[in-house]
């Protein structure tokens, strides 16, 4: 705007006060000036007062109206004294309209038009009734004031040639400013913008779109960003840029894009989270496509690392869920693992210390004395089973490698159940080679896995069933295999076996009693000699259980240089990999 200004005012007083100057000149050539020359030298005082209205107020186009309205009654009355239309000062009057123009304003130039048309006609009405008065000027006068004709108006045309040139430059430094500010924010701007036409196509991409999708601007255009959306996101895809064309209305979706090779990371291409805000896109009016073929304008930012945290919450809140339910059943098994042993051992020692009332007998009291013996050792096993989950839990349980054979230590554990299993109706196989080469490991620890392992065949496998124990080599490992034909474990369950806590079928109505501890202490037991658990089962077919344990389980525990060996725990469920310190043998 004050470019304008200053291309409207610059030339307007630059001519006036040339003019101006001239005047001395012009006396001394001319003489005494007629009223008519007096007129024209005093309309130059005009556009100077133009000038300073505009200066002051900003009326951009009130200021042309002005300038045209002056210049057609300058025009109008030197056409009046000197012949009418037929007057050399009559050709002016194209003049007006053409200054107007530079006002770029419709409105001025069909004011200035009529002002000049208005002129025109009257000179035109006039001179067919004859109301002009005779020229008053002599040949020569005549000659003069041609001349001052020709000579203002080369000024004149001066003065708007250079408002012209000023205002095309001008318009010209403006236009490339505001290109080059695009183009600058488009080349840095992170935030792709893309156009899309009908169903779609992508008509423009800006160069932001190289770095995010690893391709080049070209490969985009047409089909190409929809081809790299991922299948199923491509249905949200085009119905976020459908809604926005048909209804007009901002449209936000995000969806998968397909990064390629040299953009990714790695080597491979990879699916990238992309926030996409499309909107229509603002044509001139009454050129507005509806429906379907109106275009659509899109801004489309990364959003992979919020979606990577919205992914931690929520993995964050399961994990805290599954904690809350843990505790909750931790709390049931608990009560009833317990409560039963303790009111078992309250019950029959209340009545021991009542004996001569009840007329207890011998034999009655020593059947008392073995149930509270019982019930104590079942809750002093409950009470280690807890304390031993809890300490590889925080990474503190130890565990002291030693060789020993394998054989004979698998046999001794089936020997301590094996009456169990005899008064449970059960038939329990041993298939363990002899020649097994030693181990280095933790016999306690490999001991209670087996018991652990055994217990549970056992608990779990109906009268008439049979529990199997096998064992092999494979490679620089030993292969311990329980198999029962039992109740086994339904497909839903099996993920979350080994979860402390977590018992196949519970709930308050269960028909076997546990913590369900025993195979979360198994799976902690081998992971702590870097050994792994693999089970398999069939829902009324039975469970397959394979521990595989290192023969030297030392050369699978990284030594720091604290000396002390230190191994991650296995993980149980979905809970994080902790430390658990090995001290090793002397």
């Amino acid at each position: 705007m004050e470019a304008r200004h200053r291309a409207f005012i610059a030339p307007r007083l630059l001519g006036s006060l040339v003019a101006l100057a001239a005047f001395p000149i012009y006396l001394i050539m001319r003489g005494v000036p007629s009223a008519l020359e007096v007129l024209v030298f005093a309309w130059l005082i005009v556009p100077i007062l133009i000038a300073y209205f505009l200066s002051r107020t900003g009326r951009y186009e009130g200021a042309h109206v002005l300038s045209s309205l002056s210049l057609t009654g300058l025009v109008a009355a030197v056409a009046f004294k000197t012949g009418g239309l037929s007057s050399f000062a009559a050709i002016w009057l194209v003049v007006v309209p053409l200054e107007a123009a530079l006002s770029a304003s419709r409105r001025v130039v069909a004011t200035a038009s009529t002002f000049a048309l208005a002129a025109a006609g009257v000179l035109l009405i006039m001179g067919e009734v004859s109301w002009l008065p005779e020229p008053d000027t002599a040949a020569n006068e005549t000659g003069a004031l041609a001349a001052l004709g020709i000579i203002s108006a080369s000024l004149y045309a001066t003065g708007l040639a250079l408002g012209a040139e000023s205002l095309a430059r001008t318009s010209f430094w403006l236009f490339y400013a505001e290109e080059d500010r695009y183009r600058l924010l488009a080349r840095n701007m992170t935030d792709v913008i893309t156009r899309h036409g009908r169903h779609g196509a992508v008509l423009f991409v800006s160069p932001a779109a190289e770095p995010l999708f690893g391709a080049k601007v070209n490969e985009l255009l047409g089909h190409g960003l929809f081809d790299r959306v991922h299948v199923a996101d491509r249905p949200a895809y085009l119905s976020a840029l459908a809604q926005a064309a048909s209804h007009g209305e901002v449209q936000s979706v995000e969806f998968r894009v397909r990064r390629e090779a040299a953009a990714a990371p790695s080597s491979a291409s990879q699916f990238i989270w992309v926030e996409m805000r499309c909107r229509p896109l603002d044509q001139a009016a009454g050129q507005a496509p509806q429906g379907l073929d109106r275009e659509v304008v899109a801004v489309m930012r990364d959003v992979t690392e919020r979606k990577e945290q919205e992914n931690a919450v929520e993995v964050a809140r399961a994990e805290s869920e599954r904690a809350n339910a843990a505790k909750t059943r931790f709390l049931a098994t608990m009560s009833h693992e317990l409560r039963t042993p303790l009111n078992a051992i309250i019950g029959f020692s209340e009545m021991l210390t009542k004996e001569v009332a009840m007329r207890l007998d011998a034999e009655r009291r020593r059947d008392y004395a073995q149930l509270i013996n019982d019930s104590g050792h079942h809750l002093l096993a409950v009470v280690n089973g807890i304390l031993d989950m809890s300490k590889m839990e925080t990474g503190d349980f130890e565990i002291t490698p030693e060789p020993f054979a394998p054989a004979a230590v698998i046999k001794n554990c089936c020997e301590l159940l094996a009456l169990r299993a005899r008064d449970a109706g059960l038939t329990l196989v041993v298939a363990v080679p002899g020649d097994f080469p030693d181990i280095l490991a933790d016999k306690r620890a490999v001991k209670q896995v087996l018991l652990n392992l055994l217990s549970n065949a056992i608990k779990f496998t109906d009268s008439g069933g049979q529990v199997s124990v096998s064992a092999r080599t494979e490679g620089s490992r030993l292969a311990i295999v329980v198999e029962d034909n039992g109740i086994g474990i339904s497909e839903a369950d099996l993920p979350r076996i080994g979860d402390p806590f977590f018992q196949a079928r519970s709930g308050h109505d269960r028909r076997h009693d546990g913590t369900g501890l025993g195979l979360s202490i198994v799976k902690g037991l081998v992971g702590l000699h870097g050994g792994d658990v693999e089970v398999k089962s069939e829902l009324g077919k039975g469970t397959r259980i394979t521990v595989r344990l290192p023969l030297d389980c030392e050369k699978h525990m990284p030594v720091p240089e604290s000396g002390e060996s230190k191994v991650t725990r296995p993980v149980f469920g979905a809970e994080l990999a902790e430390k658990a310190v090995v001290k090793k043998r002397a």
